[in-house]
């Protein structure tokens, strides 16, 4: 390895500097899914990409990719990225830490007159934060992949009630290639696919680890518009027998199914269950017992045996509560995704990279989804580097270190210069 080849990072802390700039909303950064704030943000990154020398281009679904080539143009192509696009009122490196990291790494290869035996490409992916803008996992990614089911168009962006398709056209792509399955990456074209995220935890920090090695991605089970209904009745004139409390019913299988969770944590399973939203209606009032309540829950888990074992509890839960408290429970329609495992051997080459380098790093499942799950499901090999990042993230508050960045830009760039021959 020759020892100039080392990733840009300074040309990247210009890029995170700029990025902020560019798409501050006043308390953090929102940079929305086929919307101005990604449109931002895609634009910057390319016009650097182009001063670097890289081929540069959107594919039909609007995702970047801005290529160093190698020497034989026809061998599978190493991909480097992430996504650009932000929660609301987000953070600055969630997603853009990974299109950066592979930026800083084909910079250091140009710098160092480095030319790679096969193509090094460079992905900002569209569309990655479902949670914010389309209810629909991976599109972007998928959409790259060719795995996209053309229903995914009708989904609506939360924000504006348009779909996927009116916003994607929008902005200049082209939907209908999506819909016949058009595809600008996949198993024929890639030979591996890496990516680098802030870690969304507190466990790098904790252990002062700079870097994680991901073993999987998890899946989940997601019910987004569950509600309990019950019956509104006079708080004051209704004795409790008489009951039929929407709101205590959420309530009791909220605290049993997290007790349920404790119970399997103990028994082995690693698994997060969250109800993201307990709330009741705008018709409750002060002098009311509440006659619905809403909820939305997200069960996650990289064993799906584990998922299956707190998902039944949720099913032996619901009717006990029905019948003791007189209410209904309507999940409604559920989404999630499949668990996904990195690939073993670009995790040893990851490992190998990081002992070499002397940067301390340790192996950890990932909490949420990235778009490495979409690739690994389409049959690219996939794996993910964790940076150490303070104050979590989907949040303003994000502060990653520059200099755990760099540790990770290292490993990344040794790996990719291994790899890329």
């Amino acid at each position: 390895m020759r020892p100039n080849l080392t990733p840009d990072i300074d040309l990247s802390a210009r890029l995170f500097d700029a990025l902020r700039a560019a798409t501050s909303d006043g308390v953090g950064i929102t940079r929305e899914a086929y919307g101005p704030g990604e449109r931002a943000a895609h634009a910057l990154v390319a016009e650097q990409a182009r001063a670097l020398g890289l081929e540069t281009r959107h594919d039909h679904a609007g995702n970047l990719l801005m290529t160093l080539p190698g020497a034989d143009r026809a061998a599978k192509q190493i991909v480097l990225g992430s996504h650009l696009d932000s929660v609301r009122q987000g953070g600055n490196f969630d997603g853009a830490a990974g299109v950066l990291a592979g930026l800083a790494a084909v910079a250091g290869m140009r710098r160092a007159g480095f030319t790679p035996a096969r193509d090094v490409t460079v992905v900002a992916v569209r569309a990655e934060e479902a949670g914010s803008w389309f209810p629909f996992s991976y599109p972007g990614s998928r959409a790259a992949l060719g795995t996209l089911p053309p229903e995914a168009l009708a989904v609506r962006r939360m924000d504006s009630g348009r779909t996927l398709e009116d916003h994607m056209r929008e902005e200049g792509f082209d939907p209908d290639a999506v819909r016949t399955g058009a595809r600008s990456l996949g198993p024929d074209s890639v030979a591996a696919f890496v990516e680098v995220h802030i870690e969304q935890g507190p466990v790098l920090d904790a252990e002062g680890i700079p870097v994680g090695l991901v073993t999987g991605i998890p899946g989940s089970r997601r019910y987004r518009a569950a509600r309990v209904l019950g019956e509104y009745n006079h708080s004051g004139a209704t004795p409790r027998r008489y009951r039929r409390d929407a709101a205590i019913a959420l309530a009791e299988l909220a605290h049993r199914l997290d007790d349920a969770w404790a119970v399997l944590e103990a028994e082995g399973h690693q698994m997060v269950c969250t109800f993201c939203v307990l709330a009741t209606t705008e018709e409750a009032g002060f002098t009311k017992i509440p006659g619905e309540a809403r909820f939305q829950l997200d069960m996650r888990s990289v064993s799906p045996d584990s998922l299956n074992a707190l998902h039944a509890v949720l099913d032996r839960l619901i009717p006990e509560i029905e019948a003791r408290r007189g209410v209904r429970f309507e999940l409604g329609e559920p989404s999630g995704s499949t668990a996904s495992p990195m690939d073993g051997a670009i995790r040893s080459g990851l490992a190998e990279a990081a002992a070499s380098l002397g940067i301390a790093h340790r192996a950890m499942a990932s909490g949420g989804g990235h778009d490495a799950a979409a690739f690994a499901a389409a049959g690219v090999p996939a794996a993910m580097l964790f940076v150490r990042n303070q104050n979590g993230s989907h949040n303003p508050h994000e502060a990653m270190r520059m200099e755990d960045f760099a540790a990770a830009c290292a490993v990344l760039t040794r790996w990719a210069a291994e790899a890329a021959g």
